[in-house]
């Protein structure tokens, strides 16, 4: 809660997911941004970090994803992805465990099983793996520092109540 230390609030936090997960899903980058961000009035937790930002990217191909993170929200770990056949549902979605896929369309509600396992420890395992064998990891440095110019556009995008051109 902590500026210095963290930089920001929910967005830094745990709106990085949702912005990862809107990335991936289109496998574009977004080419605007708008967003919002609130704090409870006087909540003493929130006088340096905001509590929510709303943000939403715009995509080349003209998907529209629309983001929240919250401090303040009860335990919601979901991601929706709505297309014209049918919709996508992964709820909880950054639980470690026992995520719950499900795809609803003409055919009506499907569940995908996924395996379990911890996500945490492969993450560890698979960056020692790469470096021991000096292998590009999965996921480098470079998307990471993707998500962090984003997240700093979303901020101006909510601080000057403008669209962001990225």
């Amino acid at each position: 809660m902590q500026k210095k230390l963290a930089g920001g609030g929910s967005l830094y936090d745990i709106g990085v997911y949702s912005l990862q997960a809107a990335r991936y899903i289109t496998g574009e980058e977004p080419v605007a941004i708008s967003a919002m961000i609130y704090s409870t009035p006087g909540d003493p937790r929130f006088r340096e970090v905001e509590e929510n930002v709303n943000f939403v990217l715009r995509f080349p191909s003209g998907v529209l994803a629309n983001c929240t993170s919250s401090y303040g929200y009860s335990n919601t770990k979901r991601i929706q992805v709505f297309g014209s056949d049918a919709v996508l549902e992964l709820d909880p979605a950054t639980d470690y465990y026992k995520h719950r896929l499900t795809i609803n369309d003409k055919n009506g509600n499907q569940e995908q099983k996924i395996e379990e396992k911890n996500q945490f420890a492969l993450e560890i395992d698979h960056l020692s793996e790469s470096i021991i064998q000096n292998k590009q990891p999965k996921t480098p440095g470079e998307e990471g520092l993707q998500d962090v110019k984003l997240m700093q556009l979303i901020y101006e995008a909510a601080r000057t109540g403008k669209t962001i051109k990225v």
